[in-house]
């Protein structure tokens, strides 16, 4: 086969079946397979073997602490695979090396040895099914961090975790952040569904790392880490933190740190950022990692994690302007913790926009009470996109008003014209929201 462009590398990759786009409904469900994945990745030599890695499942926060561990590991003098998904921008993004995507002609290299490997898998094993966009897009992270010689990888999960197809991993630290309802459909209806679900990640005998998490999700954890032998850090017991993004401590068993800021905002992040702190405590002891905490430091300030509480605008004469990806109901509600403590205003005018596939009752229950002076209701583009009028027939039942708009970027527009300089511009609701609030200020690139 011809090396592929990249353009139809990319192509190839968006055609087959991809869920993130679809309909996440039980359908998708019965699509979850890793047997192949397994199969494409022992053709491939198994490039997921080449070098350790950290493993991350959470509903919300695995980002942030997966860009956390990176930014860490980086500043340590690492060479650091991170694989994240969804992407902002530009699909490249899901795939870096030191923070930096993947090169257009590594991606079109990569896929073309994939795409050659992956068809003749799918004439030889009829049984296995086609591999899909996702199960690809995973081969390639962990083929292109073998190629590029990488230290560490920081592996996302993208769904779940049981049957998600990173889990093919056997990381040297698994790392689960904080849990609440999110994708009910394919992960159960109950925290502890949910965290059977994300604790499939667990391996014997290898540590895991976990968020504080409410009784149910915690007990469902610490009984598979006990019947997998994995030692479990679990925070607000075996690690603690407190303060804030601009000046916060973590402290475990026997090391601790204080003075820590932070180049993400919340107190929220704080608590991702102490998963991420003992995860390096921990990597120290099983795994002889050697990194200094003036690198821990330094690694938690210099991350950068856009459309999470990202100011797009600010400064005298205009309104302040902030995007967050916000997308259940405790995002959402760490949200508005976050704006009433860090960013002051006279009015709040907000953009949203959510998925048809998320509990927008559950976001809007926790907007409102921000008490929005306008609600600018908009579907991005991607194609699971709740409409407009779904959201202002929802969002119109608060005291505010609620406007339909056409597009994203003509919301965001219009709330920047309505707002006066002591007011507060927020757009949110969804990833895609965020992106596309980002792209109409010119930030049309996640680096």
């Amino acid at each position: 086969m011809n090396v592929l462009t990249y353009n139809a590398a990319l192509t190839y990759l968006l055609d087959r079946t991809d869920w993130e786009r679809r309909s996440l409904g039980t359908a998708a469900r019965g699509a979850w397979n890793l047997d192949r994945p397994r199969a494409l990745l022992a053709a491939l030599g198994h490039p997921e073997r080449r070098y350790p890695s950290i493993h991350v499942a959470g509903t919300k926060g695995k980002g942030s602490t997966a860009a956390f561990l990176a930014s860490i590991l980086h500043t340590a003098g690492w060479r650091v695979g991170l694989y994240t998904q969804p992407h902002l921008h530009d699909y490249r993004e899901r795939v870096r090396i030191n923070g930096q995507p993947i090169m257009p002609a590594a991606l079109a290299r990569t896929v073309t040895r994939l795409a050659a490997t992956a068809e003749r898998l799918e004439r030889e094993s009829t049984d296995l099914g086609q591999l899909t966009t996702y199960e690809l897009g995973t081969a390639l992270a962990f083929q292109h961090f073998a190629d590029a010689g990488v230290d560490w990888a920081v592996v996302e999960v993208g769904l779940g975790g049981r049957l998600d197809a990173t889990n093919v991993l056997t990381p040297a630290v698994a790392v689960i952040t904080a849990l609440s309802l999110d994708h009910t459909v394919l992960l159960g209806n109950t925290l502890a569904a949910i965290a059977t679900e994300k604790a499939g990640i667990i391996k014997p005998g290898v540590p895991v790392v976990s968020a504080a998490q409410r009784p149910e999700a915690a007990a469902t954890l610490a009984a598979i880490a006990t019947e997998r032998a994995a030692p479990l850090a679990l925070g607000g017991r075996d690690f603690t933190w407190s303060g804030d993004h601009r000046a916060g401590m973590v402290n475990g068993a026997d090391w601790g740190y204080a003075g820590l800021e932070l180049g993400l905002v919340g107190e929220h992040q704080l608590e991702n950022a102490a998963v991420a702190v003992t995860v390096i405590e921990t990597l120290r002891l099983t795994a002889g990692l050697e990194v200094s905490t003036k690198a821990v430091r330094q690694g938690l300030l210099n991350v950068r994690w856009p459309g999470r509480l990202e100011v797009l605008q600010a400064g005298p004469a205009q309104p302040t302007v902030v995007c967050d990806g916000a997308h259940n109901d405790d995002s959402a509600q760490r949200l508005v913790a976050a704006i009433r403590d860090y960013f002051p205003h006279q009015r709040l005018l907000l953009v949203l926009g959510t998925s048809a596939d998320h509990d927008l009752a559950a976001i809007w229950a926790a907007l409102r009470t921000l008490a929005p002076a306008t609600v600018f209701a908009a579907a991005s583009t991607h194609p699971r996109a709740r409409s407009a009028a779904d959201i202002t027939a929802q969002a119109g039942t608060s005291d505010g008003d609620a406007q339909a708009m056409p597009s994203v970027p003509a919301a965001l527009y219009q709330a920047v014209q309505h707002a006066g300089p002591d007011d507060l511009v927020l757009a949110t609701g969804s990833l895609f929201v965020a992106a596309e609030a980002r792209a109409a200020f010119g930030r049309t690139s996640a680096g």
